[in-house]
């Protein structure tokens, strides 16, 4: 099965100053090609260690793609590399002179002199059409092995991908298939879900299972191989249905949908309304509901009521409560939770209150403790946690916490 390794190259990766979000995007593609990727290199602007970079790529495997260092500079110097790497030399090209110059042109500027470094090819690569810049790409066949130089640029990268790339890709891939899925879950650690899962994380399996963690969300990731799309999609399927019987309400999602995204749709489908009454997490659980488009279908008013006295005037906790348990309690939390459902008229609602970090704790009450309510007509629900992290952390898993568990409500 032919795979890729992917090359990023630029100082601006290594420093932390530009994200690299090109390969998350490539590795995508490439699937989508039924091509799976299975390395991934990042790069400084020095010509030896980029050289480095393609034969440890073209030793893994049989397309490298590169993304960065076309651009007209000093620093500028995949093209250098690429041709140290074949071993030939760069050469002139007057049409690809011609076209970076018109492009100048039609800006109504006249062309630096040192654009012309982009019309320098390795001896034998040929030129992508660069449709919205002045760095024409590079593709070269070596040893067996299919070679690739892109910009840097994400919008640039992509287009030359699928207009000069995507459908020679495929050919490549020979009919072979690759399709992949991910389970979103929540409500326990990575470590407890591998070992929920067992034998099936084991390399060199087909399907391919894996996991990976971020602030309390869980994603499982499945790829499958398979003589052809069909094939590896019914791999992908059976496997995906097994780890849904073996996690079962731990899942909450697939192929990235949020919690936000799940807990909305539940709520319209059961034509249900929600409200939400915060405090530790400071309007972070009403901006996760709304980021959802179509929220003003179920979401009806959001409170950040931070001090005891905006609790006490805008949702109608009682000053005696306060008092007696504190701000951040059980009975405080169905309070605001009460309230808010109650002047906004909702079947749902819920609400957080908790001691966000890293300060303002104590030994009765550390930082991270964070009750979560949900109230509706019947009954108000209220969950103790106590998380670990950052100020950031703690806020953010308070309000996937509050998600979470109206979701659950709903499902059941």
């Amino acid at each position: 099965m032919r795979s890729a390794c992917i090359i990023s190259i630029g100082n601006e990766l290594l420093t932390g100053e530009t994200v690299d979000t090109n390969t998350s995007w490539l590795c995508s593609e490439l699937l989508s090609c039924g091509i799976p990727t299975v390395a991934v290199i990042t790069v400084g602007d020095e010509v030896g260690p980029i050289v480095d970079a393609f034969r440890q790529a073209a030793e893994r495997a049989e397309v490298v793609l590169a993304t960065g260092g076309l651009g007209p500079t000093g620093d500028d110097l995949t093209r250098v590399a690429l041709a140290a790497f074949l071993d030939v030399d760069l050469q002139f090209r007057q049409d690809l002179f011609e076209g970076i110059n018109q492009l100048f042109t039609r800006m109504g500027r006249e062309m630096p002199y040192i654009n012309r470094v982009q019309a320098m090819l390795p001896a034998g690569a040929r030129a992508l059409p660069n449709s919205m810049g002045t760095a024409p790409g590079m593709a070269v066949e070596h040893a067996g092995r299919f070679i690739v130089c892109m910009p840097g640029v994400p919008a640039e990268m992509k287009r030359m991908f699928h207009e000069q790339l995507k459908d020679h890709l495929r050919q490549l891939a020979g009919g072979q298939g690759v399709a992949a899925s991910k389970l979103m879950c929540y409500g326990t650690g990575e470590s407890a879900i591998a070992t929920m899962l067992g034998d099936r994380m084991e390399r060199g399996r087909n399907p391919l299972v894996n996991t990976t963690a971020d602030v309390g969300v869980v994603t499982v990731h499945i790829v499958a191989a398979g003589e052809n799309w069909p094939d590896a999609e019914r791999l992908v399927e059976e496997e995906r249905g097994e780890l849904c019987k073996l996690l079962g309400d731990i899942v909450y999602g697939f192929d990235g949908q949020t919690l936000a995204e799940v807990a909305g749709s539940l709520l319209l489908a059961r034509g249900r309304t929600l409200a939400v009454a915060e405090s530790c997490t400071g309007g972070l659980l009403g901006k996760l509901i709304t980021d959802v488009p179509g929220s003003s279908d179920y979401f009806r008013s959001g409170w950040v009521t931070y001090s005891n006295e905006a609790k006490v005037r805008d949702l109608d906790v009682d000053p005696e409560i306060l008092q007696r348990d504190g701000a951040v309690s059980e009975a405080v939390a169905c309070a605001m939770a009460e309230g808010a459902r109650k002047r906004a008229g909702t079947e749902y609602a819920l609400a957080i209150t908790g001691i966000a970090g890293p300060g303002g704790g104590s030994e009765a009450k550390p930082a991270g403790l964070v009750y979560v309510a949900l109230a509706a007509a019947q009954y108000c629900r209220c969950q103790q946690f106590i998380f670990h992290g950052d100020r950031q952390s703690v806020r953010r898993r308070s309000a996937l916490a509050a998600l979470d568990m109206l979701r659950l409500q709903l499902v059941n």
